[in-house]
C-alpha cells in the first residue's frame, strides 16, 4: 500500500500528539503543521519538533501568526486562566481561553498546505473534553468545514473533498 500524505495541525501538546500518531499507525505519510501564535504555552512548539522527528515526519512547517494582535483570549492576552471555574460553567458557556475563529483559521492554513501537497486529509486534535465549550471542535462545525473545503479548493472541485479527521472527538 502506497501511504497516503495527510497534514497534521500540531501544537505539540498531548492531543495533537496522539492524533498524529494514530495517522502515523494508519500508514500516513505526516505532514505536520505547527501554529505560532503567541500562546502563552511556547513549549508545545518545542515539542512539537520533537514529536516530527519522533513520527518521522516527511515536513514539519512552522508557521507564524500572532493572534495576540486581535485579543480576546487567555491564551494570547493577560486575561487571567481560571483555575476552578464551576461545573455548570464548564457545561454551558465559551471559556475564556477559546481563542476567537483559531481553528478556523488553522484549518484553513492546513487545507492550503493540503492541496500543495495533493492530501485529502487533515488530522486534528479536537476532542470530546472541547466538545461543549469550543464552538469550533463540534462534529457540526468540522462537518461545515470540509463543506467550505469542498466548494472552494481545487481538489473539491475535481472531486477530491477534504476531510477533517478528529479522531478523539468520537
Amino acid at each position: 500500500m502506497v501511504p497516503v500524505p495527510v497534514v497534521i495541525l500540531a501544537s505539540g501538546g498531548l492531543d495533537s500528539t496522539v492524533t498524529a500518531a494514530l495517522a502515523k499507525a494508519e500508514g500516513c505519510d505526516l505532514y505536520l503543521l505547527t501554529i505560532d501564535y503567541g500562546q502563552r504555552h511556547r513549549f508545545e512548539i518545542e515539542c512539537a519538533k520533537k514529536i516530527a522527528v519522533w513520527l518521522e515526519a516527511k515536513d514539519h512547517k512552522i508557521l507564524q501568526l500572532d493572534l495576540g494582535l486581535f485579543g480576546g483570549s487567555a491564551l494570547t492576552d493577560q486575561i487571567p486562566v481560571p483555575t476552578d471555574r464551576p461545573s455548570h460553567e464548564r457545561e454551558h458557556g465559551i471559556p475564556v481561553t477559546y481563542v476567537p475563529a483559531r481553528n478556523t483559521i488553522f484549518l484553513s492554513l492546513a487545507l492550503a498546505y493540503a492541496e500543495v501537497l495533493n492530501a485529502t486529509k487533515i488530522f486534528f486534535g479536537a476532542n470530546i473534553r472541547d466538545y461543549s465549550g469550543y464552538p469550533d471542535c463540534r462534529p457540526e462545525f468540522i462537518q461545515a468545514f470540509m463543506e467550505v473545503a469542498k466548494q472552494g479548493t481545487r481538489l473539491g472541485q475535481e472531486g477530491h473533498p477534504m476531510e477533517v479527521m478528529a479522531p478523539l472527538l468520537y
